[in-house]
């Protein structure tokens, strides 16, 4: 370090020298900031007693920073680009495998010489503010010699902050006026745009500013004005992200937000460091307590940090950060798809509401939903077999399983029927906003009340129980007469012995992959959750039911009232019925695709399977002994729960990802449940008999008290 000081010419622009100093401060392992701060320390120390040096380190950084442009690095670094998600998101990908020509004329593209490593950003954060400032007071602080020459490096700056917020703010007013932010909140066009106004503000603020730095003038207003109308484009962001949630949003809406929030809180940001009025309102008070900071930073030093300079590095290290992950991929994803997420398990929430019985009078009228549903799944494996026996082509006869499952999940779908296994995609939804409503009320660590989730997964799990037991009270029952009937009528069984041992043999849980392609078929149930989801938030936000009522040839076939019954039915029902066919689809692809990558890849669903063995139970002549009719019943018991917990799981996981939720009470609440079924173990899967005294409308039809 001291080798670089002395070696050091003040009045070079070259940028290698800082960028050696740099490394020497840089730990070799990122994760040791106590390294950091001792070079930090020891840098301050050697510059405080070697004056000559610390004016040498003064001029040769003013140097840099006057022979630069500053304008993006404030304007750009951190903020999302105006070219939409998708090609921000290839642009990524593209950069980090060939990094994009860099132009050390600008000071945004200096940086990446100087903090080269991905990861320099925690060390630099590590560094203590009072640090930072001490190193930063020595330098600055320098006295130069008497044939010095004045430097512009302030000005220089001040100008590049200026610039910034005026590109920012033409920026902002661009963003507020885009016809989708418009369509989100109509009510802009009924008043002044807050981003138009902004705007003008922020011209009469930096006219001011220039008249002010020109000396034409003694004194101007402070930024207030300005800030009024940053808070209110800030408004306007949080109304539609609000709106979202029952108006349904898109990628390019979440991004567009994104962009906005990112760009008006840079702008208050820069204008804590340019404000001649010291307006400390200027600091976004969510990123970071910056007063706070201060008064912390201030109380180790000997004189208190004021806001600005706080504010100063609190600026700098978010501008280090942001440069070192501008080509992640994750930070890009994470920032734009949590509202659409969010939208896609609230809607799965909705619906998951549907899936929850609270009173044995609406038990039953699950099972009988899900029996209704068995019939139908009982042809369908029937009609799969049939299909087979075509012995088409690998594709042409994927293709005819995927609509055999797709138009019976449909249909299913179409007669109010419930399928067991697609509910936990919901019902975990609907598990997750609970916990987030009660999030909000209090610390979630502390306050969750365990007893009424207890309550809610106690519901949840009889639900789920009641409807498998509906869907094979009668998928088993169809199956086996659908087989007994194409015997009768054809003088032979619908499956040769060969193919009734193989049926009943791929529902064995240990000589078969059956719990590994029931996860499968989980994920696929998980991954139809999701696109249902989707496609509700889709038809909200697309307002799908009038864009259907303006199909000319329609509203002549069907009439006005039929048509507008029906336009309403799609934007209801679009997201169940594109999330049965998605799944029907990769229901009938997967072995397809097993086959074609030479992998064991296919799907066990726990009412197939048992629709199977009562085939091959047929196709047998009922000689099956009893120890292969144990495990086979076993095996499809393994198989439910398998495809129930993968698909429950993952979809809990997204669905508390979306909220920002985590649960810590998972030892609790199981003691709570155990509890439960010990003091009521009738009532524990059937519900308690008292609620069904209770008139519908007295009982919280939420899931949970």
């Amino acid at each position: 370090m001291i080798e670089i000081l002395e070696n050091l010419d003040p009045h070079s622009d070259r940028i290698d020298l800082l960028v050696d100093l740099v490394d020497k401060l840089r730990p070799h392992n990122p994760r040791n900031h106590q390294y950091a701060r001792a070079q930090v320390r020891t840098l301050t120390q050697l510059l405080k007693g070697d004056a000559a040096q610390a004016w040498a380190l003064r001029r040769y950084i003013t140097t840099l920073l006057e022979t630069r442009r500053h304008t993006s690095l404030y304007s750009d670094v951190g903020i999302l680009s105006n070219d939409g998600f998708f090609t921000e998101l290839k642009k990524r990908i593209a950069y980090r495998i060939l990094p994009p020509a860099l132009d050390e004329l600008y000071l945004s593209d200096t940086l990446d010489r100087v903090l080269c490593r991905e990861d320099d950003y925690q060390w630099i954060r590590a560094v203590p503010a009072t640090h930072w400032l001490a190193l930063f007071d020595v330098i600055s602080n320098a006295p130069p010699p008497e044939d010095a020459a004045p430097d512009r490096a302030r000005q220089v700056t001040t100008m590049g902050v200026l610039d910034a917020i005026r590109t920012l703010s033409c920026r902002v007013c661009a963003l507020g006026l885009e016809p989708r932010l418009i369509h989100a909140h109509m009510e802009i066009e009924e008043v002044d745009s807050p981003f138009l106004m902004q705007n003008i503000e922020a011209n009469r603020y930096l006219d001011d500013y220039a008249r002010l730095l020109a000396g034409h003038i003694d004194s101007m207003e402070d930024a207030a004005h300005f800030l009024v109308m940053l808070d209110q484009c800030e408004e306007v962001v949080l109304k539609i992200r609000r709106g979202a949630l029952a108006s349904g949003t898109t990628v390019a809406l979440t991004y567009l937000l994104v962009a906005l929030s990112q760009s008006i809180d840079r702008l208050r940001k820069l204008l804590a460091l340019v404000d001649v009025g010291g307006n400390d309102t200027c600091v976004p008070a969510r990123e970071v307590d910056i007063e706070t900071m201060a008064e912390q930073t201030g109380a180790m030093c000997e004189a208190p940090m004021s806001v600005r300079r706080a504010a100063a590095v609190e600026l700098a290290q978010e501008l280090a950060e942001a440069h070192n992950t501008k080509y992640q991929v994750r930070g890009l994803l994470r920032d734009n798809v949590d509202l659409l997420a969010r939208n896609v398990t609230e809607n799965a929430s909705r619906t998951g509401e549907h899936y929850i019985a609270e009173r044995r009078t609406d038990l039953r009228s699950m099972f009988n939903s899900a029996a209704g549903a068995g019939f139908i799944v009982g042809m369908m494996a029937v009609i799969k077999i049939l299909i087979s026996y075509l012995h088409k082509a690998p594709l042409i006869e994927a293709l005819l399983y995927s609509v055999n499952y797709a138009f019976g999940f449909m249909l299913v779908h179409v007669l109010h029927f419930t399928i067991a296994t697609k509910q936990p995609a919901m019902t975990a939804a609907r598990i997750a906003q609970a916990l987030h409503d009660r999030a909000q009320h209090g610390n979630a660590r502390r306050q969750v009340d365990v007893d009424s989730m207890a309550a809610l997964v106690n519901k949840v799990f009889r639900t789920q129980v009641v409807a498998v037991l509906g869907n094979l009270a009668t998928t088993i029952p169809m199956a086996f007469g659908l087989a007994l009937a194409y015997w009768y009528v054809f003088g032979h069984h619908l499956v040769n012995p060969e193919k009734a041992q193989h049926l009943i043999a791929d529902s064995h849980p240990w000589h078969s992959l059956a719990l590994l392609h029931a996860a499968i078929a989980g994920v696929w149930l998980f991954v139809s959750g999701l696109v249902s989801g989707y496609y509700d938030n889709k038809a909200l936000y697309t307002r799908m039911a009038l864009r259907v009522q303006q199909l000319r040839w329609l509203r002549r076939l069907l009439g006005r009232e039929r048509l507008q019954r029906f336009s309403r039915y799609v934007e209801d029902n679009l997201g169940g019925l594109m999330g049965n066919l998605v799944f029907g689809v990769l229901m009938g692809v997967t072995a397809m695709v097993g086959f074609l990558l030479g992998l064991p890849l296919d799907i066990r669903h726990v009412t197939f399977s048992s629709a199977n063995f009562a085939i091959g139970f047929v196709g047998l002549d009922y000689q099956v002994d009893p120890e292969t009719i144990g495990v086979t019943l076993l095996g499809i018991a393994l198989i439910g729960t398998v495809n129930l917990l993968v698909s429950f799981g993952l979809a809990l996981w997204v669905a508390l990802r979306a909220r920002k939720v985590r649960f810590h009470h998972g030892f609790r609440l199981l003691r709570a449940l155990g509890n439960r079924l010990r003091a009521a173990p009738l009532d524990f899967f059937i519900g308690p008999r008292d609620l069904d005294s209770i008139p519908p409308e007295h009982v919280n039809t939420r899931g949970f008290k």
